[in-house]
């Protein structure tokens, strides 16, 4: 049927943002000859770049503008035009904009201001304005915005006083002026773009939908963004995931500060900073945080040129100890380490340089090295199999050749195999041919060392970042399990007017998703509790049972260790009296648990831009004061959760140390998953803190739970939805083949890799033939690059169905069918497919499959589904007839096609 669905780039033909980028008609809608205005300046860019389009001033004022006729009104020019630029007073915009769409412009960039920024009266006129746009399905880049560049087409739709040179950059800023600074800048450092947007305030197109375009455009070979604002989270992240996989993308935000307000009883509120929560999405998608212009840039460059570390670890070879000293302090303090030399690189290095060398890294060639002594030192060190990166230091010294090293240099850099080459040419136009000669090889030089390996530590940060993208998952234990109590209990709470479940309510909800908890029960009574206790066996823990109290510990409501009746009996009473009696219910008996292991914290507090936020960390009383955490986003699956454990300190603790034995990492990680699936099943849940999870060699516990609901009076569905789209259990579902075999068809998942191995085992030529209209080899189908993409799907943007069974002789899962909706760029339309295993075809599962993404598209909300389909298939021809489709014949393929 159609293209591989990993690999399916859309064409721009298809792509809605076309028109803001190769238009062939521009409209300037407020041109005027006045010196010095927007509409004079727009339009003179736009007639002395030679893009290819013809240009229409429209001005009710003016007969002709700059020598060319003027229009009263779009209405009145005689061809279609596909770009409008709006430069009048924002008063004035929603009207233009209803006169667009009436006379079907398909694209325009309001530069006007006066809107959101502003205040109310300027919200309002935002809402005319998108209201009027989607009459006529307009797409708008603005307001308050600079324009466009498209240097490949020579297009400028902006007011920005010089054109861009053209190179394989996409650059996207929120920020006008910051916009017409980097104009000045890429000119004196030589930088080019493929495009240069200034995107304005986002009233329609977004962050997502330009990272889609600039993905799909063959000129950009990396994207790089300022941003003030992230708008559609869910977009952004959706699209940066998709294309970070194939290029770089790099951002500057302004604002590290802590601007949102925290929850004051959230431990995991305390922790958790809107910009911290912006650091952990950017690594959930793949995207790179730099803190400068100048970063933005490089690394842009670095990664489009150089291939990504595989770790941290990195060589340095030098001519000078100094330099070698001052890039390893910046290394490390950044989290990077020093390849150790292997043996045989040593025994290496000793037959080509003189006896006093460094003998270790950084690899101290001395000053009197000549250029073929760094080429042959570098050959060398390039093969040592601890080393993830080079970076190669020269000052120049009497008997140094800073050219002809250089010169040697670009003659080894072809050789090495996979691994990122710096270069540091300290010394300023002494040293300028050599750098000049390296960067046109493609080898990034610095003027300093710490800035070299300040850069290396992001590249490998980078490739770590992109890595949990590539990594095929664990399922999670008990995935399978019932969630109808936990389903029902918070909402019960929330229903009965409150807001905070009792820690006895807490432990019943993680006991749902097999969270261990100790053993706890509730007594109203004194005599009650010393019951329970001779239950339970001493020694006991009381803690206050309250539905209004926050935190035990600060009011006296928690006696740990108690050994006796009689100690449980004075227990009780001074937790009574600690607190007035409309706030005391009882108390909870548990066994007291030894404290022998460490203490964590795991926890989720809301994010007014992300949703619910996931926090890891080391837990306990000081838990503010230690502020050892990491950030995640739910849902989590096996991999994510151990990136989440792997930023913390306490991690390395957690593996073993000083005799320790490691903790059951695999449990925990599992564990974490299963936390991010009860915060994902339940919106109503703001806050929910476990601290602490005590963790050991022997056991995992939770030994107190917080939760917290929000009020009844909250509408659920205005509250903030979650960055990433959880997995659409809804759609799963039983079925059984025409022959009785009974099965699952649920929504692929990242953990179904190993299962699609062996699916495609099964396939015969001919089926993935008609599946992808070309053969691929079976080696190349289940590449993990290739599964990776196809089965960590966003579902958003694609959802997959998979047909599972449980083999017959072996009782395994197995994958016998997959069919999938990918919808378009830019477009509420989808393209599917659908390959079943050639032993169960013929048995109504294709039909079945088709069935379904077509009630799942119905759902999403798609407007059309279509499919192409080989003449010689007509299997595929006949079920897609069965299920309402529409065929159209052509010379080389058929067209299905349904309106939702």
């Amino acid at each position: 049927m159609q293209a591989d669905p990993a690999h399916n780039i859309l064409r721009y033909d298809r792509q809605p943002l076309t028109p803001f980028f190769a238009p062939k008609t521009v409209a300037v809608i407020g041109a005027t000859e006045k010196p010095g205005s927007v509409g004079r300046t727009v339009l003179w860019n736009l007639i002395g770049s030679p893009f290819g389009g013809t240009v229409f001033p429209v001005n009710p004022k003016w007969h002709q503008v700059l020598g060319i006729k003027s229009y009263p009104a779009i209405a009145e020019i005689p061809e279609p035009v596909e770009l409008a630029v709006i430069a009048v007073p924002a008063q004035s915009v929603p009207g233009v904009i209803r006169e667009c769409a009436l006379a079907g412009v398909k694209a325009a960039i309001i530069l006007s201001a006066g809107f959101k920024e502003i205040g109310a009266s300027g919200i309002q006129l935002e809402a005319e304005v998108l209201a009027a746009a989607r009459q006529g399905n307009l797409r708008i880049i603005g307001p308050n915005c600079l324009g466009l560049m498209c240097p490949t087409s020579g297009l400028n739709a902006t007011f920005a006083g010089r054109m861009a040179r053209r190179g394989h950059v996409g650059f996207i800023s929120q920020s006008g002026a910051l916009c017409t600074s980097i104009l000045d800048w890429s000119d004196r450092e030589n930088v080019g773009f493929s495009a240069f947007i200034s995107i304005g305030s986002m009233l329609d197109v977004n962050w997502g939908h330009l990272i889609d375009y600039l993905g799909d455009d063959p000129e950009t070979h990396s994207i790089v963004i300022y941003m003030e604002s992230i708008g559609d989270a869910r977009s952004f992240l959706s699209a940066a995931r998709e294309v970070a996989l194939s290029k770089p993308i790099i951002v500057l935000k302004a604002g590290r500060t802590k601007a949102a307000a925290q929850a004051a009883a959230s431990h995991t509120g305390a922790l958790t900073g809107s910009d911290d929560v912006l650091d952990a999405a950017f690594r959930r998608c793949g995207v790179l945080r730099v803190d400068n212009i100048n970063d933005l840039f490089n690394m842009a460059e670095i990664l489009a040129k150089q291939p990504r570390p595989q770790g941290k670890r990195l060589t340095i070879l030098t001519n000078a100890g100094g330099p070698g000293v001052l890039a390893t302090d910046a290394l490390i303090r950044g989290g990077g380490e020093l390849a150790p030399l292997a043996a045989e690189t040593i025994t290496a290095l000793d037959q080509i340089l003189p006896p006093h060398w460094s003998h270790q890294n950084p690899i101290d060639i001395l000053g009197d090295a000549t250029p073929e002594r760094y080429a042959q030192s570098l050959a060398i060190a390039a093969q040592d199999p601890n080393s993830d990166g080079l970076l190669v230091i020269l000052t120049p010294q009497s008997m140094t050749d800073p050219t002809q090293t250089a010169e040697q240099l670009e003659a080894i850099a072809a050789q090495i195999p996979g691994k990122p080459l710096l270069a540091c040419w300290m010394g300023g136009q002494d040293v300028a041919p050599g750098e000049l000669l390296l960067n046109q090889a493609g080898i990034f030089t610095f003027p300093y060392p710490d800035t070299a390996t300040q850069v290396f530590n992001w590249m490998w940060r980078y490739h770590y970042s992109l890595q949990a993208l590539y990594e095929t998952p664990v399922l999670a234990v008990n995935e399978k399990c019932s969630f109808d109590q936990a389903c029902q209990l918070p909402q019960t709470v929330r229903n009965a007017g409150r807001t905070l479940l009792s820690e006895f309510e807490s432990k019943q909800l993680l006991a749902v998703y097999d969270i261990p908890t100790v053993p706890t029960r509730i007594a109203a009574s004194q005599d009650e509790a010393i019951e329970i206790a001779e239950q339970l066996g001493y020694p006991i823990v009381l803690k206050l049972h309250s539905y209004t109290i926050t935190h035990k510990t600060d009011v006296g409501g928690v006696k740990l260790n108690l050994a006796n009746a009689e100690a449980v009996g004075i227990a009780y009473q001074q937790i009574q009296s600690g607190v007035a009696a409309a706030d005391f219910l009882g108390v909870t008996v548990q066994p007291m648990v030894s404290l022998e292991g460490y203490e964590l914290i795991l926890g989720s507090s809301p994010d007014p831009q992300f949703g619910s936020v996931l926090l890891f960390g080391t837990g306990g009383q000081l838990v503010e004061i230690f502020q050892d955490r990491s950030l995640g986003l739910p849902p989590l699956n096996t991999t994510l959760a151990r990136r989440m454990m792997e930023q913390t300190r306490i991690y390395e603790a957690l593996k073993g140390v000083r005799g320790r034995h490691s903790v059951d990492l695999v449990a925990l990680e599992q564990l974490l998953v299963r936390f991010s699936q009860l915060i994902a099943n339940h919106p109503e849940i703001k806050e929910l803190d476990i601290n602490p999870l005590l963790v050991s060699e022997q056991q995992m516990i939770a030994l107190d739970a917080r939760v917290v609901l929000y009020e009844a009076s909250v509408d659920l569905a205005l509250l903030p939805k979650p960055a990433i789209r959880p997995y659409p259990s809804q759609y799963i579902a039983p079925w059984q083949t025409s022959q009785g075999l009974s099965v699952t068809i649920r929504p692929i998942r990242p953990e179904d890799e190993p299962l699609m191995v062996q699916f495609h085992q099964t396939l015969s030529e001919e089926s993935v033939y008609f599946r992808y209209c070309h053969m691929i080899k079976l080696q190349t189908r289940v590449a993990h690059d290739r599964l990776t993409r196809i089965c960590f799907v966003d579902y958003d943007r694609e959802m997959a169905l998979v047909v599972e069974a449980l083999d017959p002789e072996t009782g395994e899962k197995q994958v016998l069918g997959v069919g999938r909706l990918s919808k378009f760029h830019g477009r509420n339309e989808a393209e599917l497919g659908i390959l079943v295993s050639d032993r169960y075809q013929l048995q109504g599962m294709g039909t079945e499959l088709l069935r379904r993404l077509v009630q799942v598209g119905k759902a999403e909300g798609l407007e059309r589904i279509t499919a192409d389909i080989l003449p010689d298939n007509t299997i595929m021809q006949r079920v897609c007839t069965k299920v309402g489709f529409q065929l159209q014949r052509s010379a080389d393929l058929i067209r299905a096609e349904m309106v939702c």
